[in-house]
């Protein structure tokens, strides 16, 4: 069986695009999208904060002063944690927060996002949506019009007319159909698709 894309408007070029219901009419996994999104948002996290510990610290090389008859705590070195100038306790260390998602994981879950955009009318397909110049006042003319704030354009290719009009619309985002990402679908108000898209992420999903 097939479901049908809207267009935004009746006039568009594009038509409705039939696709298939094995991609766009699955349910909603509300525990695997969860999942998909927080693994992704996992990934992007840098990983990078380091701290010294007590092996890192420099000076350390002898014990500081006899161990009694000063009236002061023993200390056998300098890096302990306990002196200000000593390494860290549980001192931080690069790592990385990468979470593990297998493939298929990943495609049922940008399927369930997908088929609930669907379903709740935030997915349409459009070709017109492609200004024709670099020019911003011609595709904020395009979009000002569609209720959302917060918009995702899908192109099946790098289109730079597009790319360079978009730059100055906070309320617009871009993506390809090979490198668009779960948070981007589910932060969108309105995802907007040319055909060429719409079957190219059907191809990857299928």
């Amino acid at each position: 069986m097939s479901l049908q894309i809207p267009t935004l408007n009746e006039q568009d070029s594009a038509g409705g695009t039939e696709v298939s219901e094995a991609v766009f009419g699955c349910g909603f996994n509300e525990a695997l999208v969860h999942q998909l999104v927080t693994s992704f948002l996992a990934g992007a996290r840098a990983g990078t904060k380091a701290q010294k510990n007590r092996s890192d610290v420099s000076g350390g090389g002898k014990k500081p002063y006899r161990q009694k008859g000063t009236g002061r705590a023993r200390a056998g070195t300098a890096r302990s944690p306990l002196w200000r100038t000593g390494g860290v306790t549980f001192a931080a260390r690069p790592r990385s927060f990468e979470q593990k998602l297998n493939k298929k994981m990943y495609k049922n879950g940008i399927k369930s996002i997908v088929s609930e955009l669907l379903r709740q009318k935030r997915l349409f397909v459009s070709n017109d949506i492609l200004p024709k110049s670099p020019k911003t006042k011609e595709l904020f003319s395009k979009v000002k019009e569609i209720d959302g704030k917060n918009l995702l354009i899908i192109t099946e290719f790098d289109d730079e007319n597009l790319n360079l009009a978009a730059r100055n619309i906070p309320s617009v985002n871009l993506a390809t159909a090979d490198a668009f990402n779960p948070l981007q679908l589910v932060a969108a108000d309105k995802v907007i698709a040319t055909t060429g898209a719409i079957k190219k992420i059907e191809g990857h999903l299928i």
